[in-house]
C-alpha cells in the first residue's frame, strides 16, 4: 500500500521542481533581456537582435531647393570671386576628412574644375568612400575611417586624428552632395559595401540624447521622407518629432558652430514637412516657433558692419556687451545664418536690409583672404560659398563651371 503513495509523492515533487525550474529560467531570461548588459548582448550578436530599419523610398537623396534668386544679395561677379577663393585646393598628404566633407557638400559629386590642382567632386567622393584613397593620403599607421559591421558600415568620428569630426557629418555631407544609395564603399581588406549600408548603421546607432543630432536629422530626412519613424538597435522608436525637439532643446550657444547647424537642420525638416508631412502638427509648431525666435534674435544682434557675432543667441545683449570674436567666429555665424535663410520663407527672415548687409560683409571678408588663410579655416568659408550660391538659386559647381566656360570663351 505504501508504493502508490511513494510514486504519487515523487510525481508531485517532480512536477513542482519542473515548474520552479521553468519559473527561474523565465525570470533569468527577462533579467538578461532588460538588464544593463542587454546592449552588450546586442553588440555581441547584432544580426539576431538588430531591428529592421525602413528601406529608403529613393536611390538618390532629396535636395532642398533655395527659394530666391537675388542678385542684390550677391552679383554674378561677387559670387565668382567668392567661389574662386573656396575651391577645394587641398594638399594630398594628410588630407583632413572634415575639409573634404565640407567641400563636397557645397560643390557636390558633379564638380569639375579646369585647374588640375583642385579636387573634383569625384576625387573628393573617392577619398571618403574608398579606403585605398584614404590610405594613400595617411598611410597604414592611421586607423581607418570606414568600419565594417555585421549590420552595416560605421564611420569613425570624433577628435582623433583624421576622423570625421562630427557624428553623421560624413553621411550628411555625401547626402547633400547627391551621392547614390548604391554608391560603393570600399572597406579595409577590399570588402565592398555601399552608402545604403552606412545609412542603415547610422539609423541603428542613433541615440536621441546625443550631443550632436544636426547631421543625423539632415541625412535621415533627405533619404527617408515621407517615412516618419524607425527603431534603433536599443529598441527605441525614433521619429522626426523627436529630432526636431532635440534640435530645439538647450541654449543655442552650446551647439556646433555657435548653434547655427541646429537652425539649418530644423529649417530643412520644416521644408521636408511642407511636401512629405514628416512632422506631426504639434512637432511642426514647436519647430516653427523656435525658428521665429531665432529670427528675432538675429534681428537684434547684428553689428553695424553686417556681421553676426558668435553670441548672436544672446539677442540684444550681444550688442550691449560685445565679445572679442576672432574673425573666423564672425564668418561662422554670418555665413551659416545666410545659408539657412536662403531656404527659409520670408516670414522667418530678419528685415531685408540686414540680409544685404550680412552678404556685403561676408563677401568683402572672404575675397580679402589669402589662399593660406582660406585653407586654415576652409570649413567655415565653404559655408559662405554655398550660402551665396543658394541666394542665386544655384549650386557652386553649376555656377562656377558656367563662369569658367564664359571666361575661357573671352567673357561672352
Amino acid at each position: 500500500m505504501s508504493r502508490p503513495s511513494t510514486v504519487k509523492s515523487r510525481f508531485w515533487r517532480s512536477l513542482v521542481l519542473t515548474q520552479l525550474a521553468s519559473a527561474v529560467l523565465l525570470l533569468t531570461s527577462l533579467a538578461w533581456a532588460y538588464s544593463p548588459v542587454a546592449p552588450l548582448r546586442q553588440a555581441l550578436n547584432p544580426v539576431l537582435t538588430a531591428p529592421e530599419v525602413p528601406v529608403p523610398p529613393r536611390t538618390e537623396p532629396l535636395f532642398i531647393a533655395p527659394l530666391y534668386n537675388d542678385p542684390e544679395v550677391v552679383s554674378d561677379e561677387e559670387l565668382a570671386l567668392v567661389l574662386k577663393k573656396v575651391q577645394p585646393r587641398f594638399p594630398q598628404k594628410a588630407l583632413k576628412p572634415n575639409y573634404v566633407e565640407h567641400a563636397l557638400r557645397a560643390w557636390t559629386i558633379h564638380a569639375k574644375f579646369k585647374d588640375p590642382e583642385v579636387m573634383s567632386g569625384e576625387q573628393m567622393k573617392e577619398f571618403l568612400t574608398n579606403h585605398g584613397q584614404f590610405l594613400a593620403s595617411w598611410g597604414e599607421k592611421i586607423e581607418p575611417i570606414l568600419e565594417d559591421r555585421q549590420t552595416g558600415v560605421a564611420i569613425r568620428w570624433g577628435k582623433e586624428q583624421c576622423a570625421s569630426v562630427h557624428h553623421d557629418h560624413w553621411l550628411a555631407s555625401l547626402t547633400e552632395a547627391g551621392v547614390s544609395l548604391h554608391e560603393p564603399v570600399f572597406l579595409p581588406g577590399g570588402k565592398q559595401r555601399n552608402i545604403g549600408d552606412v545609412l542603415r548603421q547610422s539609423m541603428l546607432d542613433f541615440r536621441v540624447d546625443e550631443i550632436e543630432v544636426e547631421w543625423s536629422a539632415m541625412a535621415f530626412g533627405l533619404w527617408l521622407a515621407p517615412q516618419r519613424e524607425w527603431v534603433n538597435n536599443q529598441g527605441r522608436q525614433i521619429n522626426f518629432d523627436l529630432l526636431a525637439e532635440r534640435l530645439v532643446r538647450g541654449h543655442q550657444r552650446f551647439g556646433v558652430c555657435t548653434g547655427t547647424h541646429r537652425v539649418y537642420s530644423l529649417m530643412l525638416l520644416i521644408r521636408l514637412d511642407d511636401e512629405y508631412h514628416i512632422l506631426s502638427p504639434a512637432g511642426r509648431d514647436v519647430a516653427w516657433k523656435h525658428l521665429e525666435f531665432i529670427r528675432d534674435q538675429i534681428t537684434v544682434s547684428q553689428f553695424e558692419d553686417g556681421h553676426w557675432p558668435s553670441n548672436w543667441s544672446d539677442g540684444a545683449l550681444a550688442l550691449k556687451d560685445p565679445v572679442e570674436d576672432e574673425l573666423y567666429k564672425k564668418v561662422i555665424a554670418t555665413g551659416h545664418h545666410l545659408e539657412w535663410l536662403a531656404i527659409a520663407p520670408k516670414e522667418l527672415h530678419p528685415p531685408r536690409e540686414q540680409i544685404l548687409k550680412a552678404a556685403d560683409w561676408v563677401i568683402s571678408t572672404t575675397t580679402a583672404q589669402t589662399p593660406e588663410q582660406i585653407l586654415g579655416t576652409y570649413t567655415f568659408f565653404s559655408h559662405v560659398g554655398n550660402a551665396l550660391a543658394l541666394w542665386r538659386n544655384t549650386r557652386p559647381n553649376i555656377f562656377f563651371e558656367a563662369w569658367e566656360a564664359r571666361e575661357s570663351a573671352g567673357g561672352k
